[in-house]
């Protein structure tokens, strides 16, 4: 399916779930992290998490920690648990297996095309793993949390190109309500989480990059 990835100038890239077969990884660590507070909070805490794929997690854990549990964090203890998350889940996204043909097609294209990275992994820890993985050179920029990805597309095209030529590929519903508020194409890459976008008439689906 890189045929059709082919037809737009500017593209940009969501990470776990699309160059990384990550997405199970992290929700995992998710799991585990709240294992002490039972399988009732923590079966909120993960279908949350994989009905907002692509948000942060410090808006997770905030909202987990004072919702689901009744004691909100300190700034402090936010950091605390943002960092033992990243301890966790690094080597593993970094090991995890690539999306089928992903890494050819954006060495390959990296000069025919604007490849743009858009994740809500936060901006030091996706700029360590893209260097680890050696294609941190093959995007143009790259932008992690705090940054959202509506604001970060809107800014990119602003100052860009015409909004037919550019597309968004995602695999999560925080991905397409970016693409859709800046009213440009989105590429679906299919996964067993986000079966309810599969169904949507107006999304194109894709399961790999071959």
């Amino acid at each position: 399916m890189s045929c059709i990835v082919k037809n737009y100038e500017l593209v940009f890239w969501d990470f776990d779930g699309v160059i990384k077969d990550s997405v199970e990884v992290k929700t995992k660590a998710f799991a585990n992290m709240f294992k002490a507070y039972g399988p009732v909070i923590q079966e909120q805490v993960i279908n949350h998490h994989l009905t907002n794929r692509g948000v942060s997690r410090y808006v997770k854990f905030e909202l987990y920690y004072r919702d689901y549990i009744g004691k909100p964090l300190s700034s402090e203890e936010l950091e605390k648990k943002c960092s033992d998350f990243s301890d966790i889940v690094l080597k593993k996204v970094i090991e995890s297996d690539w999306v089928d043909g992903v890494e050819e097609y954006i060495r390959k294209n990296k000069y025919q095309q604007v490849f743009v990275l858009v994740t809500g992994t936060p901006q030091n820890e996706i700029e360590y793993i893209l260097d680890e993985l050696k294609i941190s050179k093959c995007f143009k920029s790259i932008w992690g949390s705090p940054n959202e990805k509506s604001i970060v597309i809107s800014n990119i095209i602003d100052e860009s190109r015409k909004k037919e030529k550019v597309v968004m590929i995602g695999d999560s519903d925080t991905d397409f309500k970016a693409a859709l508020q800046n009213n440009i194409s989105f590429i679906l890459r299919k996964t067993k989480e986000n079966s309810n976008l599969q169904m949507m008439e107006n999304i194109f689906c894709i399961d790999n990059f071959l």
